[in-house]
């Protein structure tokens, strides 16, 4: 039992950790304040958003990443070997927006992680992740998890974002499928890429972000804190490399 709860604290830190030093504010609205939807750009060139390296853990090795361009993109290039961390965008301060519906984005990926199996946290990797953590309301969670979250904020000084939505490239489950974190039901994840098809080729992505976290979460999402992405495979110990480019919340498909 007390593995299992180290754990679940270990997930929530995490999830916390990559959110310290960021302003706490990409974009979102308080409920009751009725403002319009403008689209918001988060590319790698963006000069709102200050993309940078995160470490996961320092008993877990980096994943690299660099800009760079790739067939006419300003991209971003992540290279794992065994390893696990983020780049995030640490926005500087904005106007307060209505968090746009729509979430779109690119990315290629070379090769699938041999063994990946995001069902099972021993082998829980991913060739392409994008990350996004919500605020939200904690006196609506269970008392068991406002007990998590308030031990994971006196370890590690923050407190972990109330949800963290993630798009995946799984080998093995269909586009759409919603993956429960193994660590944490806060983190859930949605397939958006699928298996081999469409490998080493650019995939032009866009998702419903809202329809996408009431399925997940069973409930509209609070405001957006931050955006991440990550290629990862400390968990299986393969090497894998992917792109990511143009990503934007948008108003409309």
């Amino acid at each position: 039992m007390k593995t299992r709860i180290m754990r679940t604290l270990r997930a929530l830190a995490v999830a916390a950790a990559w959110l310290v030093g960021s302003t706490w504010a990409l974009a979102g609205a308080a409920p009751d304040i009725d403002l319009p939807c403008q689209p918001l750009p988060m590319g790698f060139d963006s000069e709102k958003l200050a993309w940078h390296a995160h470490p996961l853990s320092k008993f877990k090795r980096d994943t690299r990443y660099a800009r760079v361009s790739n067939e006419g993109r300003a991209a971003l290039l992540a290279e794992a070997d065994g390893s696990a961390s983020l780049f995030v965008a640490s926005p500087k301060p904005v106007a307060m927006l209505a968090t746009p519906p729509w979430l779109a984005w690119q990315w290629k990926v070379q090769d699938l992680v041999p063994g990946a199996d995001n069902r099972d946290k021993r082998r829980e990797d991913a060739p392409a992740r994008l990350v996004l953590a919500f605020d939200g309301d904690m006196k609506k969670l269970p008392a068991k998890e406002q007990r998590k979250f308030k031990l994971a904020k006196a370890l590690l000084g923050v407190s972990p974002p109330y949800a963290v939505l993630m798009y995946i490239w799984s080998e093995q489950w269909p586009v759409g499928t919603v993956i429960p974190s193994a660590h944490s039901s806060r983190v859930q994840m949605v397939v958006a890429s699928s298996g081999k098809e469409g490998l080493g080729q650019w995939q032009h992505l866009q998702r419903h972000l809202a329809q996408d976290y009431r399925q997940a979460f069973g409930e509209a999402p609070g405001a957006l804190l931050a955006v991440a992405v990550m290629t990862d495979t400390d968990n299986t110990g393969q090497k894998a490399r992917a792109w990511y480019a143009n990503l934007e919340l948008t108003c409309q498909p």
